[in-house]
């Protein structure tokens, strides 16, 4: 896999390490962005179900009332 180098400010790396309990910047970082991604697409197949969930609802025939 390629690899990136980023800069980041010194408190927010120290920050991230302490939030997440990891002693390296790198994976400490590499954990946040994980996190962020897996978060995403967890959001992402929540909204998908819930608006497949109201198609299926928009979509029935009225009930014919009479």
């Amino acid at each position: 896999m390629a690899k990136v180098s980023v800069s980041l400010d010194a408190e927010l790396v120290v920050e991230v390490m302490v939030l997440t309990g990891v002693g390296s910047p790198q994976d400490a970082v590499e954990l946040v962005v994980r996190d962020y991604i897996e978060r995403g697409h967890r959001t992402e197949a929540r909204t998908a179900a819930r608006d497949e969930a109201l198609r299926d609802v928009d979509g029935r025939q009225p009930d014919v009332e009479g």
